[in-house]
């Protein structure tokens, strides 16, 4: 299975070539402060090639966290809030949660994200959340200094040993990093200069060794 990885679009999906694969994963904040929902991401998300299609919201969707209804606008690609599904086989896992508060699914305190996280099967195989785990691939100095992760979700990563995650948020700390038991993905394509200037992440699933 190949799957491509973006997150952080910002309104900016349009201006997007994404390779072809079996799979396209959007980590989240697709809008900016939740405006234009079903006209930004649904149509595009149509447009597009790729058979299966996975969304979790990001901290700027406030308007899937105020009206969880308008969920079933996002009709053109599964959309996982703390929840799984199944894809060509594997088991795909998401979640919108990052632990700073203020913005859309911020949850500050670790216990109850803890209770979150403890949900995921163990075999899951592929996690998706918006904001990145403790230490990896989560330091931007301009935005955050330091690691700025969810230790929370770090602790479930090695819980559970996706062979996947994907994760964005942390705009300049966009990458790819493998592991023992995971491959960790930053997929954040929104530059400081306001353009999405880094490429959509594409990987081989039947690469990535099971743990």
């Amino acid at each position: 299975m190949k799957v491509v990885c973006i997150s952080d679009t910002h309104e900016l999906h349009r201006d997007l070539k994404l390779p072809f694969a079996d799979l396209l994963i959007h980590a989240g904040d697709f809008t900016f402060f939740g405006k234009g929902t079903r006209a930004i991401v649904n149509r595009w998300l149509g447009e597009q090639p790729h058979p299966n299609k996975i969304v979790v919201p990001g901290n700027h969707e406030y308007i899937l966290e105020s009206n969880p209804e308008l969920a079933g606008l996002i009709t053109n690609a599964t959309l996982l809030v703390n929840e799984s599904v199944m894809v060509g086989g594997a088991k795909i896992w998401g979640s919108p949660l990052t632990q700073h508060y203020g913005g859309a699914f911020g949850m500050s305190n670790a216990l109850d994200r803890l209770r979150i996280y403890n949900t995921i099967p163990l075999d899951t195989d592929i996690l998706v959340t918006h904001g990145p785990p403790y230490g990896v691939l989560d330091n931007s100095p301009a935005e955050y200094p330091g690691p700025s992760g969810d230790l929370e979700l770090r602790r479930a990563v090695i819980r559970v040993r996706p062979k996947l995650h994907v994760f964005g948020h942390v705009h300049a700390a966009y990458g790819v990093r493998p592991t023992r038991h995971t491959v960790f993905v930053n997929a954040a394509l929104f530059g400081s200069d306001g353009s999405l200037d880094k490429r959509p992440i594409l990987l081989d699933l039947s690469t990535i060794k099971s743990h």
